[in-house]
């Protein structure tokens, strides 16, 4: 026997989830994981036995609900399905799956569309932060049409900006974990940074690569993986973040000199994969290190960091990701302070209906 279970697929940003509503899981925390496990078909390198798309970026889930917060609209709380491990973690925000969650929201009649643009405030379960996403809705409808472009993802679609409202230290208690711009560990520089994703910076020639590879040169390179990880599980403690060894944060980025015009180029692990692209919330941190005074970021970007508005292109494997941010207290890391960041991506409904999962693995929290 199997149960039907009502969800969505939505691209958001350059990754792939499945997003339910949370009236629709069941209340348990381990019956829903194993639910989830079951739907996307894991544990299972293929996840050939479910809607899971063989890589982390495509293996994401959505759980959106009618807000608590009275400054919201829903709750949004974001769950990483791990491919190969029977394992369903929380410990992170997705910013890009953040982009479906508005569309999501207002096709299932959480939030009313508002005109031809609606806003839909966010409340992020994961970490406590906020964010609104402005999503197009001409005639009463969402549209997922139009001629914004985002690299990583073919073609074009509606745009979907969002604005991040204080995400400095959502994870890790403070925009620099440890106290330090710049740490020293394992006789590497790295710069420790949390503004909306916990993220490491190295240079990349620091670990004897250009920064240029793609992701699947520097996944076959078993002793750089091997440095980035040990490094990961050093770090993790320092930045408030506990034993990282079955977690999914801190992302470790390699940087280098942009080589396409960008402000900077990157290459992420997440942890264990490299990025095609990076993360909303990681190209976040990414571009406020670039005017952190004297951060690992700053020096490799040469920017000569001044309070006001900036516009960066993070470069990475596909492409660029344009993030713009407003930025005071430039003169020093002690009054360095982020006003606001806002990003645009784009999503598209794929499918609506129901997953099926083994009977068993579906007994419904909710005793009804």
């Amino acid at each position: 026997m199997q149960a039907a279970i009502p969800c969505m697929i939505l691209r958001g940003g350059t990754s792939k989830g499945l997003y339910f509503l949370a009236s629709d899981l069941p209340d348990s925390v381990a019956e829903r994981d194993r639910v989830l496990l079951a739907a996307m078909g894991s544990p299972d390198t293929r996840q050939i036995d479910g809607l899971g798309g063989a890589h982390p970026l495509t293996s994401k889930v959505a759980v959106v609900s009618p807000s608590a917060d009275p400054g919201c609209d829903v709750d949004y709380l974001f769950l990483q399905v791990a491919v190969d491990r029977a394992e369903v973690s929380g410990g992170q925000n997705c910013g890009n799956i953040l982009a479906g969650v508005g569309p999501f929201a207002i096709e299932q009649g959480l939030v009313a569309a508002t005109g031809d643009i609606t806003e839909v405030r966010i409340h992020m379960v994961n970490t406590g932060a906020r964010a609104v996403a402005s999503v197009q809705t001409p005639g009463g409808r969402v549209s997922y049409e139009g001629e914004a472009r985002i690299d990583g993802v073919p073609g074009t679609a509606a745009p979907v900006p969002l604005e991040f409202l204080d995400i400095a230290g959502s994870s890790c208690g403070s925009l620099l974990p440890t106290g330090n711009v710049v740490d020293r560990v394992n006789g590497l520089a790295v710069t420790c940074i949390d503004n909306g994703m916990p993220v490491v910076l190295i240079r990349a020639a620091d670990l004897g690569v250009s920064g240029a590879e793609s992701p699947a040169e520097l996944e076959s390179n078993a002793a750089l993986k091997d440095r980035v990880e040990t490094l990961r599980l050093v770090v993790g403690p320092l930045m408030g973040l506990g034993d990282v060894r079955d977690k999914t944060v801190p992302k470790m980025c390699l940087v280098s000199a942009p080589v396409d015009g960008g402000t900077i180029n990157t290459r992420t692990f997440i942890p264990h994969r490299v990025h095609e692209a990076i993360g909303v919330l990681g190209s976040v941190s990414v571009a406020t290190a670039c005017v952190l005074p004297g951060s690992v970021a700053q020096q490799v970007a040469g920017m000569h960091p001044a309070d006001g508005v900036y516009s960066f292109e993070v470069e990475h494997p596909t492409g660029f990701f344009t993030v713009e941010m407003n930025v005071a207290g430039t003169q020093a890391a002690a009054t360095f302070k982020v006003n606001s960041a806002a990003l645009l991506r784009t999503a598209r409904l794929l499918m609506r209906g129901e997953v099926m999962v083994p009977e068993g693995e579906a007994r419904a929290g909710h005793d009804d």
